[in-house]
């Protein structure tokens, strides 16, 4: 049934239609629903069963919590294996004095108390986006508050999405001449883009150096207690394991939070164990460095040496950005709930264990942990450490596949396969992303084999992550909270002189293994924008050279070819007018299909878009040329239907706008009526009065409308499905029913649209061939001819990225001089 909301098929977020102009959006309330969005209010229904059933959310948010230690905490537990090695490895080994080492606890304690906690668990997870977390979900959150994306292919009718408007929903009222200078000023939204895409290449870095990090920090434990092992044979033993754990990853995560969390529980209550024993042996005074006061002692003693081991405290929270990263694999109250309760007091107490040992031992320094184990556990703690790297590890790979496929989503990444290893959203597997990650790790792994000198390109990459996000959720806060300049300004001011100095302590150890990071990121960067700027080029050559409505319209119905039966899907990145490649195709092959439609698969500035607001349906040209305009949404966490399903739901939603078509007024336009069609909101749910009669092929032999596929040609077709039965789709049959009190044109028009689905289905894409002009500068050519088209060359076609067959597949050869 169709839902709501008819619009122009010209408005835009950038020229919204105007009411003068009689451009003014209509929408159609249906009972018990919204009278602005046509939805059931979401928010009221939970908070309605919240207040009847509050155990309900008691036991989710519980099941949540003990899954997330198994995905998200990993990583920041296993921090205690190496951060007082890190430490005290470099300028600080002349300081190696009890003093020191309560202020150094005391800055482990404090930085954990304000960035994890104070920032991260009782602000930034606020900041959701439908459930969604990371550096992308604030992005996404600033584009829909404020004209801040560089998406090219917006409509007004996005904004009507039930997920677009999340949060606070009403008019920016604070820093209106900030948002208009953002607004106005396209380099300064380029680069917030930048930005954004800068700490998203910061965290696939930690993909590489996180599984060598944790891995070999636990693996070396094993010399503590087997002195003649040597440093090779632990090297190797540690690649093996990093191997095995990037070969299993085509099984999927969708058991990791079950299966991992024991582990991860294990371990947090073992070192919480420890670090209580060590206290009450070694030195219950360490209690005392709770004080920030043994700070300010800290650095009067070590001054600028001090500073430099920085770099090493602040790896005592890398890990944090996972807890807001993979929020949409659970809920803000069960990862709250998780830290705060058991990860926070656990790690608090080891480090505090930790310290302790070291104020009476200061020679062990370099290999605190393991040398503080009691002898009897030793064994089995070293066994849960390993596992519990290896989880730590896992949480970071996960969030780089989800990483990659946001940015692929917002055009600024090159299309690979996306392989979904789980029906519960989000859970996928990247193969080319998996091997090359493993590769570098491995380059990473034997070229330093020293913790150390990854732990300064680890800390690095972390930090620039955190100081990112610090600036994206001041913009949220003004944007979307729409709280005061000042509130904003202390957030940002206090938290960015924390991680400024972890930042710039970080940033003086580059030349010491601190420069892989930055190169990864630069590497990644380079190929994001070049992908993104010949993305951006190709589209607007695709618009600057669209085919005019009104020479079509001057063809007539027939468009001056000959209409062959079956329908046509012309895909296009236009969300308006005919694309270029239909006036090539037609101008070189003069027939085409009886039935056009030019389909538009894009990307919206949202998680993810109700299956009953995916489809949005309108008419290109008057009723006699039988053609359409389909524009299928996704979010940018949303699975790509399959092919069949989607011709499927396509031809339901065409035949419900044409039939929605022939009762509602038509719009009055400055233009001519109907030219330029409308585009309406089509529910993938097939009305109960619908006039279609849908039946399976495999139990339905018999229909009311005869292929007008030739004997061959269905041979040919049946061949190909026997020799490729993967590829095979279900066969459904549209059925027209008699229904004397139906319009006889809209009898006609579901007839040709029955009968064309009958004859099947092609799919018109555009092969492309992506040029810079022979005016252009040097740097273009380069980026355009070199970098765009080696990206092009080596990436997924876009038709097996949408999944559409071979066999039904026609290419049509362009070439863009953009």
């Amino acid at each position: 049934m169709y839902q709501v909301g008819i619009y122009r098929e010209g408005d835009s977020l950038e020229h919204p239609p105007s009411l003068a102009a009689g451009g003014e959006r209509e929408s159609i309330a249906t009972p018990g629903k919204d009278a602005q969005s046509g939805h059931t209010p979401q928010p009221e229904i939970k908070k309605v069963l919240s207040s009847k059933f509050p155990w309900v959310n008691i036991s989710r948010n519980l099941v949540l919590a003990y899954q997330s230690l198994g995905v998200v905490y990993g990583d920041l537990s296993t921090s205690p294996l190496y951060v007082y090695k890190s430490i005290f490895d470099g300028k600080l080994q002349d300081h190696q004095t009890p003093q020191v080492i309560f202020g150094v606890f005391s800055l482990i304690f404090w930085t954990i108390t304000l960035i994890p906690l104070l920032k991260y668990v009782c602000i930034v997870l606020s900041a959701d986006d439908n459930g969604e977390g990371g550096s992308f979900a604030l992005y996404s959150l600033l584009c829909r508050h404020a004209k801040f994306s560089l998406l090219p292919n917006q409509q007004a009718a996005d904004e009507d999405l039930s997920s677009y408007r999340y949060g606070y929903s009403g008019k920016s009222t604070s820093c209106i001449e900030l948002k208009k200078f953002l607004e106005k000023h396209k380099k300064s939204r380029t680069i917030l883009l930048v930005i954004v895409l800068l700490g998203a290449c910061m965290v696939i870095g930690d993909g590489v150096l996180t599984p060598a990090m944790s891995v070999i920090s636990a693996i070396s434990g094993i010399k503590t207690d087997a002195e003649n092992l040597t440093h090779d044979w632990v090297m190797t033993l540690s690649c093996v394991i990093l191997v095995g754990l990037f070969a299993l990853q085509y099984a999927g995560t969708h058991r990791v939070g079950f299966l991992f969390a024991p582990i991860v529980v294990i371990w947090l209550i073992s070192i919480m164990l420890i670090g209580l024993y060590n206290t009450i042996i070694w030195n219950p005074k360490i209690v005392y460095a709770l004080s920030p006061s043994y700070i300010v002692k800290f650095f009067k003693e070590t001054g600028k040496d001090g500073w430099i081991s920085l770099g090493g405290v602040l790896l005592s929270v890398a890990g944090t950005e996972a807890m807001y990263a993979d929020l949409g694999h659970f809920s803000a109250c069960s990862m709250k709930l998780t830290f705060a309760f058991l990860v926070y007091p656990c790690l608090v107490i080891q480090y505090m264990g930790q310290a302790a040992f070291l104020s009476k031992n200061i020679e062990c320094a370099t290999n605190s942990f393991y040398s503080s184990i009691p002898r009897r556990v030793y064994w089995p703690v070293f066994v849960i450490a390993t596992l519990a790297a290896i989880v730590g590890s896992q949480s970071i790979i996960t969030a780089t596949f989800s990483i990659v496929k946001q940015c692929n989503s917002l055009g600024c990444f090159p299309r690979v396969k996306i392989v979904h290893t789980s029906k519960h959203k989000g859970q996928i597997y990247v193969p080319e992303i998996n091997w090359i990650l493993m590769i570098l790790m491995l380059l990473v792994a034997v070229g330093f084999q020293d913790t150390t000198l990854i732990g300064n390109a680890y800390g690095l990459s972390c930090m620039t992550v955190m100081f990112i996000t610090t600036f994206l959720m001041t913009l949220v806060i003004v944007f979307v909270w729409q709280r005061s300049l000042i509130v904003a300004a202390s957030f940002l001011l206090f938290f960015w002189f924390i991680e400024g100095l972890y930042l710039s302590s970080a940033a003086i150890k580059a030349p010491q293994g601190g420069w892989v990071s930055l190169l990864f990121s630069f590497i990644l960067l380079i190929v994001m924008l070049v992908w993104h700027y010949g993305t951006r080029k190709k589209y607007k050559y695709d618009l600057h050279n669209k085919v005019p409505l009104k020479w079509i319209l001057g063809l007539g119905p027939s468009l001056g070819i000959v209409r062959v039966p079956g329908i046509g899907l012309i895909y296009s990145e236009l969300v308006t007018g005919v694309p270029p490649i239909f006036s090539h195709f037609v101008t070189n092959l003069p027939a085409f299909h009886n039935v056009l439609v030019f389909v538009c698969v894009k990307s919206v500035p949202v998680p993810y878009v109700s299956s009953n607001e995916r489809f949005l349906i309108g008419r290109v040209g008057p009723r006699p040329y039988r053609m359409y305009r389909c524009i299928v949404r996704y979010g940018y966490k949303d699975t790509h239907q399959d092919i069949g399903n989607f011709e499927e739901l396509l031809i339901k939603c065409l035949a419900e706008f044409i039939q929605m078509d022939s009762v509602e007024p038509q719009l009055p336009t400055s233009e001519s009526p109907s030219l330029d069609g409308r585009m309406a909101v089509i529910s993938t749910k097939l009305h109960p009065n619908s006039s279609f009669i849908i039946s399976d092929d495999d139990f339905e032999t018999c229909s009311t409308i005869e292929s007008s596929k030739s004997l061959t040609l269905q041979s040919v077709g049946s061949s190909y499905d026997d020799a490729n039965p993967e590829n095979k789709k279900r066969r459904v049959r549209f059925n027209l029913p008699e229904n004397p009190g139906m319009d006889p044109e809209v009898r006609d028009e579901l007839l040709d649209l029955a009968q064309a689905k009958e004859a099947g289905v092609a799919y018109i894409m555009g092969h492309s061939y992506v040029k810079a002009q022979k005016s252009s500068s040097c740097w273009k050519k380069l980026v355009v001819d070199v970098g765009y088209s080696f990206l092009r060359k080596n990436c997924r076609g876009s038709a097996v990225s949408l999944n559409i067959p071979h066999i039904s597949l026609i290419e049509v050869g362009m070439i863009y001089y953009v």
